[in-house]
């Protein structure tokens, strides 16, 4: 029986899924990739594109923590200011609830600002 090259990597991601436990070092990888034919400068070459590749993702995964953190004060600051101007517009002035306008305004902001943290991360 024989195998396209996409086919083979195809069973050989699955034969590497399969062994969960364990890591290769870079050793038995570069043996493998001889078994395969494969040459070294091609090796190094995708070694490095995976490494560029992983700095950028994990750069991401950093900057999307940091955006979440972000927003998490923004709504802190948000709930306790605006929970001080709803106590101070009840007792200054109960009978018109200014304290509606900044918080519908802010919210406003609040909102865009969830939206853009939590939807451009998934």
């Amino acid at each position: 029986m024989t195998y396209n090259s996409e086919e083979m990597q195809q069973i050989l991601e699955v034969a590497f899924k399969r062994k969960q436990q364990g890591e290769y070092t870079r050793e038995q990888i570069i043996e493998i990739a001889s078994e395969l034919g494969v040459s070294s400068e091609s090796l190094q070459a995708a070694e490095q594109e995976w490494l560029k590749n992983d700095v950028k993702v994990k750069k991401e995964q950093m900057s999307h923590s940091q955006q979440r953190k972000e927003f998490k004060s923004h709504l802190f600051a948000f709930m306790a200011i605006n929970g001080f101007l709803v106590i101070l517009n009840l007792g200054v002035s109960p009978g018109y609830f200014w304290a509606i306008y900044p918080m519908l305004g802010w919210g406003l902001g609040l909102l865009l600002h969830g939206i853009k943290v939590y939807t451009s991360n998934s």
